[in-house]
């Protein structure tokens, strides 16, 4: 397995062999792991990423009653959330919410205190480039992120068919996925992408200067215009970016984070000689001098 890192402006590649370590393997039991998704609490991809996670810590499933894809950071504020029981298969405690994804993961830590860990997913269909604003598998993990925890979303291309999904083959790289990341503490909030068929892993960036967002418009039976809102296929995607990683069959890891400020252009206007607060301030004494100068 290789993992792609960033050198003097060019990736490098290093092996990865990942080692015991007793101390380490009894500290990460202690851990409780939160897991959440997007697709709704009876998604198989929730109950993979939480048979994986529990090698790792104490885990809780909090997760949607109904799918909520899409759905992307929305908060319920006009309505309760309730929070069931719900059974399982693999025997985990695992409760449904009436609410989004970040509804999920706000109450889940509210009512399970010393959470170490949110992970979410995992997503039925990549999380990748322009998909990272919308999708609620991503935003359960920036909730965490925003409650000072650390979040990790994780999503693969398999989708569901008249045969259910098959994640027995992807669960190896997100095991191993999980034991990089939780050495590397500094990383708060990550997006990781499965392919079906794994041959490695890379660090990425995100992939932003495409939008695969499209509306295609139809007909209702009663001939009336109606619009779906659905998604285009890109190509051509730079190198190093999560989706150039994806489409070469490589586990995409991307860091993320909350802050959205563009450093360059808040240099660069802060470098004007007119800023908003000089501007304010000649307004105010244009005004001071009009008005002493009509006394």
């Amino acid at each position: 397995m290789y993992l792609a890192a960033q050198h003097e402006g060019a990736l490098i590649f290093k092996s990865i062999r990942p080692r015991a370590c007793p101390a380490a393997f009894h500290l990460r039991m202690q851990s409780r792991i939160l897991i959440c998704n997007d697709d709704g609490i009876y998604s198989p991809g929730i109950a993979s990423l939480a048979k994986v996670a529990s090698r790792f810590g104490d885990v809780r499933i909090v997760a949607p009653d109904v799918e909520q894809s899409s759905m992307g950071h929305a908060i319920t504020s006009s309505r309760p959330l309730r929070y069931r029981r719900t059974p399982l298969p693999g025997g985990f405690e695992a409760y449904r919410v009436n609410g989004t994804p970040a509804d999920c993961v706000a109450l889940g830590t509210y009512l399970w205190e010393r959470v170490n860990l949110v992970l979410s997913g995992i997503n039925l269909g990549p999380n990748l480039g322009s998909a990272c604003w919308h999708s609620g598998t991503l935003a359960a993990a920036k909730q965490a992120a925003l409650l000072g925890l650390r979040g990790i979303a994780f999503s693969t291309a398999i989708t569901i068919t008249e045969k259910a999904p098959d994640f027995s083959q992807l669960e190896p790289y997100v095991e191993k996925v999980l034991e990089l990341l939780l050495e590397e503490k500094e990383l708060c909030l990550v997006n990781v992408n499965v392919p079906e068929k794994p041959r490695g892993i890379r660090w990425t960036r995100q992939a932003v200067k495409q939008y695969d967002g499209k509306v295609v418009p139809g007909k209702d039976p009663m001939k009336r215009a109606i619009y779906w809102f659905t998604i285009k296929p890109l190509e051509g995607e730079e190198e190093g970016t999560d989706r150039w990683a994806f489409g070469k069959n490589f586990v995409s890891i991307t860091p993320l984070r909350l802050d959205l400020t563009d450093e360059k252009d808040l240099a660069r206007v802060l470098a004007l000689p007119i800023t908003p607060a000089r501007t304010a301030r000649r307004k105010r004494a244009a005004k001071s001098t009009k008005r002493n100068s009509s006394r």
